[in-house]
């Protein structure tokens, strides 16, 4: 007796039925879906470096200007060489204002620092920032009858003396929330110290401009 033949029925093809395709069909789905996430990130991520780079360029920019403005303000002591000016910081020989081993000012060092009170005081008033009045040394130990007496090392040498730098300009009419005094001793030379003109370049104070602190708002009672 012969055995009845099997049909196959319309859209089916020989060992890919229904269930094959429907898991096909959900494969396909799921690799288009993971493509559309990973493309998705990928403008994320390109968006994001977007800002990145504009916010970078933006605080460059304004950078750059903050320099040239503190150098037009600064022009007249600038160009007779009475301080210098790199990278937004103002320096000034520690020979210009004080003796060795002294934090007592000169009387041209104090002169110099009358001349610049005016343009930082106009400078700041056009800006939230604030100017660190820094004060650094070479890596000689204090000679005795030179400041040894008086002054324990060279670190302390340099806080007495960006002291009175900071003094000084606010007796000039800075305000004295605008400036406040820092000391680095013998760190971070901007010289070698093995020779004399090398550690008079590094016997020196340092006035730099910079952001004023953020203050906390005040907590509700």
């Amino acid at each position: 007796m012969d055995e009845p033949l099997e049909i196959e029925q319309e859209g089916q093809v020989e060992g890919l039925g229904p269930p094959a395709w429907a898991a096909f069909g959900d494969l396909m789905a799921g690799v288009l879906g993971a493509f559309v996430l990973v493309l998705a990130a990928a403008l994320v991520g390109q968006l994001d470096l977007a800002n990145q780079l504009e916010a970078e360029v933006q605080q460059r920019q304004a950078e750059q200007a903050r320099r040239e403005a503190l150098e037009r303000a600064l022009a007249g002591p600038l160009a007779d060489g009475r301080i210098t000016l790199v990278e937004g910081r103002i320096g000034i020989s520690g020979a210009v204002l004080f003796a060795t081993g002294s934090d007592e000012l000169h009387a041209d060092g104090h002169t110099l620092l009358k001349s610049l009170a005016v343009p930082l005081r106009t400078y700041l008033a056009q800006r939230d920032e604030i100017l660190m009045v820094s004060g650094f040394t070479d890596d000689r130990g204090l000679i005795a009858g030179k400041g040894a007496p008086r002054f324990a090392d060279n670190l302390e040498l340099s806080a007495q003396r960006a002291l009175t730098v900071t003094r000084a300009l606010m007796a000039e009419g800075l305000p004295p929330d605008a400036v406040f005094a820092a000391a680095f001793g013998p760190q971070q030379p901007v010289a070698s110290n093995v020779d004399a003109a090398g550690r008079a370049l590094n016997r020196r104070v340092e006035i730099a401009p910079t952001p004023r602190p953020r203050r906390a708002a005040a907590s509700a009672p």
